[in-house]
């Protein structure tokens, strides 16, 4: 054989050694697996929101266990009245608006914390308002009505009876304080 026969040979058998190799990976290879997120198993609920992003560089999940987290109601209230009293008449026509936010048990939401009768533990600026307002408001109709009543029957007492009818006078407006106060935080929601 000649040489040029051999190298011919040698040349030939390389490429054919190489294309059956080449063969046989396409033929063995495997597609490259996709990468799945993982599986999530997040407890749902009749309040309950998820939301799932992917992308090339990852996923992002967004859970919400108590949503919506506020609810709110508005109203209002159209005032058109006729004005009566001692500087005459004339129109008033106003509206009132009113913006309140409740929790998911529907007790109004005072802002603050919360115990399990709906009553605000940390009463806000105008609870604290229309408390000192109701307290003013008793004190003065208390000190009223036993002005009325206690101070005419004590005061005939011999001796001490200036000094009973200033005692009753107190009693009628702490009693009145009182009572005031428990009145308005019923009516104000406080």
């Amino acid at each position: 054989m000649t040489v040029l026969k051999k190298v011919a040979i040698g040349v030939g058998g390389v490429i054919a050694f190489a294309h059956i190799g080449i063969l046989g990976h396409l033929i063995s290879h495997e597609e490259p697996k996709r990468i799945e997120p993982p599986v999530l198993h997040l407890p749902r609920g009749p309040y309950s929101s998820y939301k799932i992003e992917a992308g090339k560089d990852g996923y992002t999940i967004e859970y919400r266990a108590d949503d919506p987290k506020v609810l709110e109601s508005s109203r209002s209230m159209d005032l058109d009245k006729e004005k009566r009293g001692f500087f005459g008449g004339g129109r008033e026509s106003r509206t009132e608006y009113r913006r309140d936010q409740f929790t998911r048990e529907g007790t109004r939401n005072l802002g603050g914390a919360v115990d399990g009768e709906g009553k605000s533990n940390a009463k806000s600026a105008e609870c604290i308002a229309a408390d000192a307002g109701a307290k003013s408001q008793g004190a003065m109709a208390g000190s009223s009505i036993a002005a009325g009543v206690l101070v005419p029957a004590v005061s005939g007492i011999p001796y001490v009876g200036w000094l009973a009818s200033g005692w009753a006078l107190l009693l009628g407006q702490q009693v009145g304080e009182t009572l005031g106060s428990e009145v308005g935080s019923v009516f104000n929601d406080c």
